[in-house]
Order: C-alpha cells, then structure tokens, then sequence
C-alpha cells in the first residue's frame, strides 16, 4: 500500500479462531472490494489461548498489505488490546470494530461517507429507527438501556447507545482525546464521552448488530459495573469542572521552544553594581 490508508479498523481478538476470519474477509471485501478504499486493519491478538493468530495469518496471504497483526502481552483485557492498536493507526478514520462479527462491514463504510461530509466522529445506535438487532441477550438488552438512559440524562445528550464500541473517530479526535485509560470494556464510554466533552462534531446513524452464533463474550456485567461507574463518574465531573480545559486542548495550537544556538568559547557574565 503506497499511499496512506483512508481507514484504519482495529479488532482487538481474543479466543475469536472460528469469527476472526470471516470477519476480516468480509470487512475488507466490503471497504476494499466494493468500494475501493485504502483500507488497513489492525488485529491485536490479546493473549488468546486458541488459533486466532494462525487464522489471521491465512486470511492475511488474500488481502496482502491490509492486515497488520499485533501480538499483546499479559495482562489483557479489552481496553488495553484497544489502545494498543490506536497507538499503530495511520489511516485519516479509525473505526473500533469487533471481532466476533456482531457488526455490520455495510455500517462501516456508512461511518466513512458521513466523516466525508464533515463529521468528526460518527456513533453507531442499535436502538434508534432503521437499526437492525438480531439475538441480543434480554438481561444485557435491559442493563444496556438502563446505563445509556443515564448516560443521556448526565451528559445531556440524544446519543443513546454509547457503550457500544463500533464507532468512527478522525484520527486527530483519537489522538485529542487521548491517552485513554481503561483497561476493559469501559474504554468504549471513555471514548465516546471524551469526543462529546471535547465539543466535536458528532452524528448517530443506525446500525445492525449479531449476536453471537460462537464463542461466548469476555464481557462480565457483575466485574464491569465499578469500571462504568468509575469512568462515567470521572468524565461527568470532567465535564463540570473542567470542560473549558479539555476544550483548549482540541482548539489551541501545540507551540515548542526555540532552541537556542550554542557559540563555541561564549561565557555569560553578570555585572556586580
């Protein structure tokens, strides 16, 4: 790939062998194939315990220079597998995708179409008209929209489905926004808070989504209560208190020093009055 790529999509994978291959190929047949966009994703392998490392590599030798894999290290943890791969982006829009095939590759082109028409950052919602929800489990239908609905009401917002992590950042809003702290699934709020604390230009757009048809999901709703409360706590008084901040940072221009010329033999000395 000569030129940089237009997308970066990062999968964070873990125990995903018999997802991660078709999830690839139909991405890329979707962006590349059918669209024709220069089009790099970012597999991080978090420390799984099954072959999804050798099926990237297959699927790698029918897409040659689109995938790029990442081996991570223990400890894992969703959130970190994540900012792992943001740290390796190059493309203009980065888009979080997951690996078990639960998103649409159709949405994610929709997600570049509505960054091209000026937009910063582009959120996926499964609750909104035109989305599509196949096999979602009833209890975690429920605690999702207990959890969105208070998100809403603290950050005074009509984004609904926040903690989902399928969205589209420019890569100067991840960058911005950044460096991202959480460990697990509560980075896809963090993310999400930070663009709309920022002040950026946001859209909601509908979306599909799958529930699993293999596997089974790393997310544990009893461990990830205290991380959503902690994030979501520390965005809101982030917003409260120091908005103005977070602000100055997206809008002011970053500076650096002028180095002085060192003159060879030169001494600088001080008069005594």
């Amino acid at each position: 790939m000569n030129e940089p790529p237009q997308i970066s999509v990062v999968l964070p994978a873990y125990n995903e062998e018999a997802n991660i291959g078709p999830c690839i190929d139909e991405l890329l047949q979707c962006l590349i194939g059918e669209h024709e966009l220069r089009t790099e994703v970012i597999v991080v392998n978090d420390n799984s315990h099954d072959n999804t490392e050798a099926e990237v590599l297959k699927v790698a030798k029918n897409w040659p220079g689109s995938i790029r894999l990442i081996r991570r290290n223990p400890p894992g943890g969703f959130g970190r597998a994540l900012r792992t791969g943001l740290a390796y982006v190059t493309g203009d829009v980065v888009i979080v995708y997951m690996s078990d095939r639960s998103d649409h590759p159709e949405d994610a082109f929709a997600y570049y179409q509505k960054i091209q028409e000026g937009y910063d950052c582009v959120f996926g919602s499964r609750f909104i008209k035109g989305a599509e929800v196949n096999r979602y489990p009833r209890v975690k239908l429920v605690v999702n929209r207990i959890v969105n609905k208070v998100v809403q009401w603290m950050f005074w917002t009509d984004m609904n489905d926040l903690t989902n992590a399928f969205k589209a950042y420019r890569r100067e809003v991840v960058q911005t926004c950044g460096p991202y702290k959480a460990c697990h699934f509560n980075i896809t709020l963090e993310m999400s808070l930070s663009a709309l604390i920022g002040g950026y230009k946001i859209t909601q757009i509908p979306i599909g989504w799958e529930g699993r048809t293999w596997g089974s999901t790393n997310l544990r709703m009893g461990e990830m209560g205290r991380r959503y409360l902690c994030t979501l706590l520390m965005l809101f008084f982030q917003r409260i208190l120091m908005s103005d901040d977070v602000k100055s940072e997206r809008f002011g221009k970053v500076t650096f020093g002028q180095e002085i010329p060192l003159v060879e033999d030169a001494v600088l000395t001080a008069k005594n009055e």
